[in-house]
């Protein structure tokens, strides 16, 4: 077996040397993902990892003996080029982990014995007929090409993606949902108490610093409520490199009230979450979500997160019970559910109170190692064990 893992972003190298050296994790689960790919490669006879999105292009073995191709593509999408680097590497076998619709027709189309790890979903596109449908149809058409022989599991990251993937035409019994989770409980962090009394409160927002994450409406909230004497500041926790929160914080005029923190350790999240009052995740429709670890952190940390209406989100997160929602691209709406959480004791206890219960019902029994080691491996007991977690199985899921 000649297997090639497929991703579009994450630097195995990078990582790797970094860990290594002592350094840590940036994301949760990364060094379990390192770890993963080093028992894949003593499983097969030849493994690489094949990463779209690398600053620079590289081909090397490291000191696990997993071998990474860096693209170098930077933030380019382009799956001709994707595609020729596949071609090279000649695998007998693939795992796709991003959603890339060209690359997963190619696969079907060369029958390459294949399964999927998606960490996102399909993208859902801000737009009108007949743009709508065209998005629509190219979905489903992707989702004919999963449905093919060579694909023989069709993993997932989260419940919710794994329900999109059988509304587009997947076949539920080949869908299997899989999480990264891999704590065996919520933590340490207990309830939390209401900031109503203090004069100024703490915000945060953990994740890729981007306009389709709602950026933009976040730093507009922030000006909305420091109009309505609702004063705030917001620790911004990730890679602003493209200046999109520095711009808007200068347009808004709230410099003073937003905190660029930069790319923290993993380990650090848990512990700022807690020490912050709310936690926005405003992302658009638009962004391809999953179902963001950032919101894994708010519920383990106990801190209520305020979040937009994104279907990927809204099957678990229910408004004034366990998080507060707004309308996406609302920033007033937005404003409004920060200051309801911040100024209301009760529902702001009341929705920290839940958030570990809520984490536990989060968690689902695949990794995306066990779906692909088991995968490999290829026994009946195993393909048994995938078959009794997929998604057809799930009779609440599938309701």
């Amino acid at each position: 077996m000649r297997l090639l893992y497929v991703q579009n972003a994450g630097d195995v190298r990078e990582a790797y040397h970094r860990l290594c050296n002592g350094g840590q994790e940036t994301y949760h689960a990364q060094r379990y993902s390192i770890d993963s790919y080093a028992t894949l490669c003593k499983s097969v006879d030849e493994f690489a990892v094949l990463t779209y999105h690398t600053a620079e292009a590289y081909d090397e073995v490291l000191g696990n003996g997993v071998r990474v191709i860096g693209g170098g593509l930077c933030n380019q999408a382009c799956a001709d080029a994707m595609i020729q680097m596949i071609v090279r590497y000649s695998p007998s076998h693939l795992v796709l982990h991003t959603i890339d619709r060209d690359i997963i027709r190619w696969t079907a189309k060369q029958r390459i014995p294949a399964i999927t790890t998606f960490a996102n979903t399909f993208a859902r596109e801000a737009s009108r007929f007949p743009r709508n449908l065209v998005r629509e149809t190219r979905n489903r058409w992707t989702a004919k090409s999963l449905n093919q022989a060579n694909f023989r599991w069709v993993g997932s990251y989260g419940i919710n993606s794994s329900r999109e993937l059988a509304r587009l035409g997947v076949d539920p019994a080949k869908i299997i949902p899989w999480d990264y989770l891999l704590d065996s409980n919520a933590g340490s962090f207990s309830a939390k108490q209401s900031p109503a009394s203090r004069k100024r409160f703490t915000l945060c927002y953990v994740g890729s610093i981007s306009a389709g994450k709602g950026i933009p409406e976040l730093i507009h909230a922030i000006a909305i409520l420091k109009s309505k004497s609702v004063e705030v500041t917001l620790k911004l926790v990730g890679d602003d490199a493209e200046n999109v929160a520095l711009h808007q914080c200068k347009q808004y005029r709230v410099q003073d009230d937003v905190e660029r923190m930069g790319i923290l350790p993993n380990q650090l999240i848990e512990p700022l979450m807690h020490q912050c009052d709310l936690v926005i995740v405003p992302s658009r429709h638009e962004y391809p979500e999953g179902f963001p670890l950032v919101i894994h952190h708010a519920l383990r940390a106990c801190t209520p997160t305020v979040a937009s209406d994104h279907p990927m989100f809204t099957r678990h997160l229910k408004h004034r019970e366990n998080s507060m929602i707004f309308a996406q691209k609302n920033a007033s709406a937005m404003a409004d559910c920060i200051e309801e959480a911040l100024m209301t004791p009760s529902l702001y206890e009341a929705i920290s109170a839940a958030s570990h219960a809520t984490w536990d019902r989060l968690r689902l029994p695949v990794k995306w190692a066990d779906l692909v080691n088991r995968w490999v491996s290829d026994t009946p007991e195993d393909q048994q064990w995938l078959s009794e977690r997929c998604l057809a199985n799930d009779r609440e899921s599938m309701a």
